[in-house]
């Protein structure tokens, strides 16, 4: 009998353990209420325009004139629609896993001169989904690392 309820124990651990291990243990569930707006990768969006060579070029800002990688995150990911955020690394810093509802579980990877404080950028296919998003007030799940 003490062997049943010793496997009990151990099978009922092991289950804890593997039902926990897709969050670290340094992790933290928070729920914010922020605004969220939605960007793609098109020059009106992402402040890049064509230089005379026709190279994407930044439009403004310190950077202005010189070469732009489109679809290039500011943490040197390929900007992925319906899972990466632009925000203030300083609120929510690259890595951070935020849950919208409406969009689904995205990742902290950009950053954008207007994203200031509790809001967040989310990142669309098209400049009509974005559009089509707009600008929401929505209570928001962020898992810190």
């Amino acid at each position: 009998m003490r062997i049943f309820i010793l496997l009990a124990v151990v099978v009922s651990t092991a289950a804890a353990i593997v039902s926990c291990s897709t969050r670290s243990a340094f992790s933290r569930t928070e729920y914010i209420t922020l605004e969220a707006t939605g960007y793609c990768k098109c020059g009106q969006c992402c402040g890049w325009k064509r230089n005379l060579l026709l190279q994407p070029v930044y439009a403004y800002g310190p950077n202005k004139g010189e070469k732009k990688k489109i679809g290039e995150t500011a943490s040197g990911t390929k900007a992925k629609p319906k899972h990466t955020i632009a925000a203030d690394t300083d609120v929510f810093p690259f890595g951070t896993r935020i849950k919208i509802p409406g969009y689904g579980w995205g990742v902290v990877e950009d950053r954008g001169g207007a994203i200031k404080g509790k809001r967040i950028d989310l990142f669309f296919k098209t400049h009509k989904q974005a559009l089509e998003w707009g600008r929401q007030t929505v209570t928001v799940e962020v898992v810190r690392q």
